[in-house]
């Protein structure tokens, strides 16, 4: 399997929503960084970031245009979006979708390092309105 075969995998599992499955696609030492720079280290941790994630945007899901590879480095371009859970409702008003890039560093056939570049201002806006909006 390639390095672009890998990472085309690991956004399928992504898109799966299933955080066992894709934590099977990651290095023992996998590293996650995100938009803002924070790192989340192993793949342990990990599949818990991912189990939270998919509680918070049930139909999270990303998709490619254009794809790179570079040795072992993979760049990825496409979009990333999904609906914000509240109250455990799936409300087309928290709807959002964003332009979005990875960088994936490929080894041994697994996802050592998976970086997220995108604009977190749509997931914020709706965060800060339903912070904003009383319970229901």
């Amino acid at each position: 399997m390639t390095a672009i075969d890998t990472v085309l995998e690991f956004l399928e599992r992504i898109n799966r929503r299933d955080a066992d499955k894709l934590a099977e696609s990651m290095a023992e030492d996998h590293v996650f960084i995100d938009s803002l720079g924070q790192a989340v280290r192993g793949r342990e941790k990990m599949r818990a970031g991912w189990r939270g994630y998919y509680a918070f945007c049930p139909d999270c899901w990303v998709s490619h245009e254009e794809i790179f590879q570079n040795g072992n480095q993979v760049a990825v371009f496409g979009a990333a979006g999904g609906t914000i859970a509240a109250n455990g409702r799936l409300e087309p008003e928290n709807k959002w979708r964003t332009p979005a890039a990875w960088l994936a560093v490929v080894e041994d056939g697994l996802v050592k390092e998976w970086r997220v570049y995108t604009e977190n201002k749509p997931v914020f806006d709706i965060m800060a309105r339903l912070k904003r909006k009383p319970a229901e």
